[in-house]
């Protein structure tokens, strides 16, 4: 009973914000659009090697309400399963990026002032230095293009800004009473990092998180906008967005339901990490 009490007060403070739950709706639209693809998208063949120039070029009508594109593949189908791969890149960049750079972070901040910090944390600002899309850019042209490479060289770029969170966070624990009371009690390095610190830099870290997947998503948009993401005839978000631009204005729904498919992903999750740091703000106070 404590324990379906606290998921109700949870959810009564989330649903607070109306625009959370919006952002939670979308989301589960999403994922739902997602993992239903194969189900719903009204021609599943063309998410793969399809041609019909027969059809090709069509404007949105009731046998494709989004249109066709160059070589008449159906717009709603191959975005239905575009979602797919633009979700797998952002949980599988933030698997990676997070425990690397919130671990090193911690670790920082808990050996604040030795060689360790100094070294972690030099590190962490030579990559913050450099533009993130940038540095993706420059990593994902060395690479062969593929959305594999292309979660690698976002989760690069993207592990020092959790480096830098956890490591403030660190340090603002490392002198409360909690931590000097373990250490003088013969607690272990690794007994106060992972149950005393840990437990509270999870809070920042988790809304992050929720922030940051919009972000991940849309980035990954970027490298496949320039050919350097998931390759074609796989539907990409970034690639579908290119090759509408080459037939803007005429052809505009090439471009434009793709473009609003990664805006409304990012809003999505922009909202509903809002709602996280709102629950988490008021638990803390």
């Amino acid at each position: 009973m404590k324990k379906e009490k606290r998921w109700a007060q949870v959810w009564y403070k989330f649903s607070r914000n109306k625009a959370s739950v919006a952002g939670l709706v979308i989301f589960l639209l999403v994922l739902g659009m997602a993992i239903l693809a194969p189900v719903i998208a009204p021609y599943p063949r063309h998410a793969g090697a399809f041609v019909d120039f027969d059809n090709a070029s069509k404007a949105p009508s009731a046998a494709h309400l989004l249109g066709t594109d160059n070589v008449g593949r159906d717009i709603l189908s191959r975005i239905f399963f575009s979602l797919r791969s633009a979700l797998l890149m952002g949980v599988l960049v933030l698997a990676i990026a997070v425990p690397i750079g919130f671990g090193l972070g911690l670790i920082a901040g808990y050996f604040q002032g030795t060689v360790i910090d100094i070294l972690i944390m030099r590190t962490t600002d030579i990559f913050l230095s450099i533009p993130p899309l940038v540095l993706a850019l420059a990593i994902a042209s060395v690479l062969e293009p593929n959305l594999t490479n292309a979660m690698i060289a976002i989760t690069v770029m993207w592990w020092p800004w959790y480096a830098r969170l956890a490591y403030g966070t660190a340090r603002s624990i490392r002198t409360e009473y909690f931590v000097r009371y373990a250490e003088l009690t013969g607690g272990s390095t690794l007994y106060i990092l992972l149950r005393e610190i840990l437990p509270n830099c999870v809070s920042p870290v988790f809304t992050k998180m929720t922030l940051d997947m919009g972000w991940v998503i849309m980035m990954g948009a970027s490298l496949s906008f320039v050919g350097l993401g998931e390759q074609p005839p796989s539907p990409a978000l970034g690639n579908m967005v290119a090759d509408g631009v080459k037939y803007l204005p005429t052809q505009w729904w090439m471009t434009i339901f793709p473009a609003l498919a990664i805006v409304l992903i990012v809003l999505g999750f922009n909202l509903l990490g809002d709602g996280v740091r709102d629950v988490f703000t008021v638990e803390e106070n």
